[in-house]
């Protein structure tokens, strides 16, 4: 009968779910995520069952009118979001996306993950998210920093550096965080750590931008070889093309994988003898110097092919291990089908939930070893923890005491989702399961210790 508890269980807090954002289906998504591998634990420790529907509502959500003027002397109006999700272990922590597709429910799940990956870091960090349905793809930077003052003169009301610290994510990067920064500096005239992902001049952290790919690689190398296997000669299809993409990229060839892909949301590049060192450096050029598009880069190396409105996993090639590092929802059911026929036994996400349920299923149904977000892509809010404790030291650590701790703690998460998954897991290998209860355990009892607030 314990099944059936266990199903009751999730049944009732769904509903709840349901009943009260009816439409906000990225948000339930992530939500039946958690709840479904939880249900183990939830039998053994039922005292935890009204701490998860209190975490499942965030603390805080604020949202407000961004009015900015374009280049053209017009008024533009965008609306901005901050989801400060959880606190209980920490400061909100977590990035801005300036994306079209934001909307609430995109960044309840956001926050609601946040606060899973930021427990697993081991630092003490809450959970939030923000951002805007500004896009700034085919801005100026006059336009983008028009638009980061006009942002910054509310959120600045509501963050700060014992606050809630948020960073960067999808369509921010280092020129929209040193806008946002300067911003806030001078409306507060304050200097103080209340972004990450600063420049390095202004008490950002090295390793910061390179922080989620390399986590991603050190995640994915502990995976393969817990289940004895060796990265080198590993052949990597990635998705994306942004900060996760080039430095998951840099990283693999560093360990002697073979990257064969990687896309943006026009299409996708496949280099048959994988991507070198001429060909990263072209891709950072062309991504973020030229902000460029990937249907440029067969003029420049005609080894390449380029597939028009495709995504890498259904490029018609052997491969060993999938990274989607694009966006949420990008692996389907029928792309994950198309993983398993090219011979694709493991995955490891640097995205945000970028598998639908469907793709997870085949997933598992086919035993592949599968590293979740919320461990794997950890690694750039770890060293937004880092950011923020040179912030707070007034010093600044060398790369390479960054990257050390930064693969520690990699080192750690893997354990922790590892040892949860052993103890409560279907398998000692569903890292899923592992990731969302070693999460939760540390928020929930934090959470339990601090009463009704």
């Amino acid at each position: 009968s314990t099944q059936s508890t266990v199903s009751e269980i999730v049944k009732d807090i769904l509903n709840d779910v349901t009943a009260r954002d009816p439409h906000q289906k990225e948000f339930y998504q992530a939500v039946e995520e958690v709840v479904s591998t939880l249900g183990p634990l939830l039998v053994k420790r039922p005292e935890f069952i009204p701490t998860l529907k209190k975490l499942i509502e965030p603390e805080r959500i604020i949202t407000f009118r961004v009015p900015w003027i374009d280049a053209q002397g017009n008024e533009q109006i965008n609306r901005g979001y901050r989801v400060q999700y959880n606190s209980a272990i920490g400061p909100y922590k977590g990035g801005l996306r300036f994306h079209p597709t934001v909307t609430l429910s995109v960044l309840k799940f956001l926050g609601f993950e946040q606060t899973f990956k930021n427990s697993l870091t081991t630092l003490p960090m809450g959970g939030g998210k923000g951002g805007s349905d500004f896009n700034p793809r085919g801005k100026t930077d006059a336009e983008v920093n028009a638009f980061c003052i006009s942002f910054m003169t509310e959120l600045s009301r509501h963050i700060g550096p014992n606050i809630d610290v948020p960073a960067g994510d999808i369509g921010v990067g280092g020129r929209e965080i040193g806008f946002l920064f300067g911003a806030y500096k001078r409306i507060t005239t304050r200097f103080v750590g209340v972004l990450t992902g600063k420049g390095p001049t202004f008490g950002g952290s090295l390793i910061r931008p390179e922080a989620t790919g390399f986590g991603a690689v050190y995640f994915l190398t502990h995976m393969l070889e817990a289940n004895k296997h060796d990265i080198k000669g590993k052949r990597v299809l990635i998705s994306g093309s942004g900060n996760v993409a080039q430095y998951a990229t840099r990283k693999l060839l560093d360990r002697g994988a073979i990257v064969l892909t990687v896309s943006d949301s026009d299409g996708t590049i496949f280099e048959e003898n994988g991507i070198d060192q001429e060909r990263w450096e072209y891709l950072c050029e062309l991504k973020n110097v030229k902000r460029g598009r990937l249907s440029e880069w067969p003029s420049k190396f005609s080894s390449a092919k380029y597939f028009a409105k495709s995504r890498p996993w259904t490029v018609d090639t052997k491969a060993d291990v999938a990274m989607p590092c694009a966006t949420q929802n990008e692996v389907e059911e029928g792309d994950a089908k198309a993983l398993v026929a090219a011979g694709v036994t493991a995955i490891c996400e640097g995205a945000n939930m970028p598998s639908t349920p469907a793709a997870i299923e085949v997933y598992k149904s086919n035993k592949m070893l599968f590293g979740p977000a919320k461990a794997a892509n950890a690694g750039g809010v770890a060293v937004s923890g880092l950011e923020m404790s040179q912030n707070s030291l007034r010093l600044a650590w060398t790369s390479q005491e960054v990257d050390e701790r930064l693969q520690k703690i990699m080192s750690d998460i893997f354990e922790s989702c590892a040892s949860a998954a052993a103890e409560y897991g279907e398998s000692p290998t569903d890292y899923m399961a592992g990731a969302n209860i070693a999460g939760f355990l540390k928020v929930a009892e934090a959470m339990q210790a601090q009463g009704a607030v």
